[in-house]
C-alpha cells in the first residue's frame, strides 16, 4: 500500500458524516465566490448552477465542469474536458484519490483550460 493510499483510508476511517459535509460545503461555497470574484475581475463568463450538492460551470465556449458531493463515499467528484476526477479530504485540503494534486488548483487548471483564460479558483 502507497503512502497515499495509506493516507485515505486513514482519513476514511476518521471523518463524520457531519465532517464531510462541513468541508464539502466550505468547498462549493468558495467555488461559487470564486465565480463571482472572476466574473467581476476578468472578462470571463463563467456561470456557476447550484442543486444540492452539485455545481454546473459553464464557459462561453459552452464547455461545462461539474462538481458533486459523493456523501456515501465522503467524495467529491469533479467532471471536465480533461477528464473525471475524486477528491477526499487529507490533511486539511481536497486531494485527487489517484495522488494528481489539489482540488483548487486542479480547478484553476481545468477551467482556464477550458475557458481560454487565465482564471484562479480559490479555498
Amino acid at each position: 500500500m502507497t503512502k497515499i493510499e495509506q493516507i485515505f483510508n486513514m482519513h476514511r476511517i476518521v471523518m463524520t458524516d457531519l465532517e464531510f459535509l462541513t468541508q464539502a460545503e466550505h468547498l462549493l461555497s468558495a467555488v461559487e465566490q470564486s465565480c463571482d470574484r472572476i466574473n467581476d475581475e476578468t472578462e470571463a463568463d463563467v456561470d456557476n448552477q447550484r442543486s444540492g450538492g452539485m455545481i454546473t460551470l459553464s464557459f462561453a465556449n459552452r464547455s461545462q465542469i461539474i462538481l458533486n458531493l459523493q456523501k456515501p463515499l465522503h467524495e467529491v467528484w469533479m467532471a471536465a474536458k480533461s477528464g473525471g476526477y475524486h477528491y477526499k479530504w487529507v490533511e486539511g485540503a481536497w486531494q485527487d484519490t489517484k495522488g494528481q494534486g489539489e482540488f483548487f488548483a486542479n480547478l484553476t487548471r481545468y477551467a482556464s483550460e477550458q475557458a481560454g483564460l487565465p482564471l484562479k479558483f480559490t479555498a
